[in-house]
């Protein structure tokens, strides 16, 4: 075997130094508190059999989708998808691409154009970072969920004399490493006053707020205020797979110039199914939506009657994460963690700021009261 060049050794051993090295791991029988499956259906039978039943119902038996969507790859389930999407996002138009990561560096890389400008929070999803970065449009990050600072840096902007300016400020609804979420109604007041392209990552809020877990913008009422919404399907949907959201006239944009939708093969009939079958049940279930939101208040009220809410980021999400300063010691408590039986895993630097390191717990409809008791008395007695 060739020899492995020095030049990345000496990163993967700056990396191993600082404690910081990733790894892969196979999946375990602990009590989830990682996943992002927050209403359990990627495991739900009842899905999975539907799914099923789609694909001998349109005649799709078959293990690939053969192609890119533009050639072999666009067949009918995804036609019926997108169409659900619209309806059960209240959407003009939906593009279904093959992750949140293709989807997100699809929509930033070709849309913002040169000479337009890309306002995003300091804690964006890294997918979103990347795409704008594959993009000629110029960008600059405001403080997290600050209006004001944003508000200031439109004000700025808005100065140039360009008449074809425009600008995209763009946030998640819920954030990923922190749990928390913006004042999305604030945001949506600005880019209405500055008259910027508003553009939201529902990829945490998606299964787990609105009625039937349609997301943060639609509980909000102003999904008609946002020029393009991010949906994910590998988190509370439970499957695989992302689309855009938006005006017909963006879907035919991205459909033309979004090259991680042009050049890769589509998603399985499989996949697609599993995804439809996942939106069918939420449409007509509720029960696992309402144990989430029940959950994630009884750990809230546990926080507090524990005295651990100052060691915690504020959240009301699925996601909560207690800081624990250093990869050294943050990964000690996740491992004493997994001993008790929990999966909880720890956040490292330079995933998170140096100093901000966390464990991050995911909240989910299946787990337990006991559970959630279990969990948080062991961390009292860890830090």
């Amino acid at each position: 075997m060739v020899n492995f060049p020095n030049k990345l050794a000496k990163k993967l051993n700056e990396r191993s130094d600082a404690n910081a090295l990733r790894s892969l791991s196979v999946s375990n029988k602990l009590t989830d508190f990682s996943s992002n499956d927050y209403l359990g259906f990627s495991r739900d039978l009842t899905i999975s059999e539907q799914a099923l039943h789609l694909l001998e119902e349109h005649n799709t038996l078959q293990n690939g989708a053969t192609g890119s969507r533009l050639l072999s790859g666009n067949h009918p389930l995804y036609q019926i998808l997108e169409t659900t999407l619209c309806e059960f996002h209240q959407s003009e138009a939906a593009l279904v691409f093959n992750s949140g990561y293709d989807a997100n560096i699809g929509f930033f890389s070709c849309v913002p154009q040169r000479g337009d400008i890309v306002l995003y929070d300091e804690y964006i999803h890294a997918s979103i970072r990347d795409g704008i970065r594959m993009g000629n449009a110029k960008s600059y990050k405001f403080k997290h969920n600050d209006l004001a600072d944003l508000e200031a840096r439109c004000k700025a902007e808005c100065k140039s004399n360009l008449t074809d300016l425009e600008i995209y400020v763009v946030t998640e609804s819920v954030f990923s490493m922190d749990g928390d979420m913006p004042d999305l109604v604030g945001f949506a007041k600005i880019c209405e006053a500055y008259n910027c392209r508003f553009v939201v990552d529902e990829a945490h809020a998606v299964g787990v707020l609105g009625k039937h877990g349609e997301g943060l913008l639609q509980e909000l009422n102003i999904h008609d205020n946002v020029f393009a919404r991010i949906v994910t399907f590998g988190k509370g949907v439970g499957c695989h797979g992302a689309a855009v959201l938006g005006s017909t006239m963006l879907k035919s944009y991205l459909v033309n110039f979004a090259r991680s939708f042009i050049y890769t093969t589509g998603l399985s009939p499989h996949a697609v199914a599993s995804v439809l079958s996942a939106y069918n049940y939420l449409k007509s279930q509720g029960r696992e939506l309402e144990q989430l939101k029940h959950i994630i208040s009884y750990f809230n009220g546990k926080l507090v009657r524990l005295g651990l809410q100052e060691q915690f980021i504020s959240s009301n999400s699925a996601i909560h994460c207690c800081l624990v300063s250093g990869n050294d010691k943050v990964r000690d408590t996740a491992k004493s963690i997994q001993e008790k039986g929990y999966d909880v895993r720890p956040i490292l630097s330079p995933t998170v700021p140096e100093g901000q390191e966390r464990l991050r717990i995911c909240l989910h409809s299946f787990n337990s009261e006991n559970e959630v008791d279990d969990l948080l008395e062991e961390l009292v007695s860890l830090i």
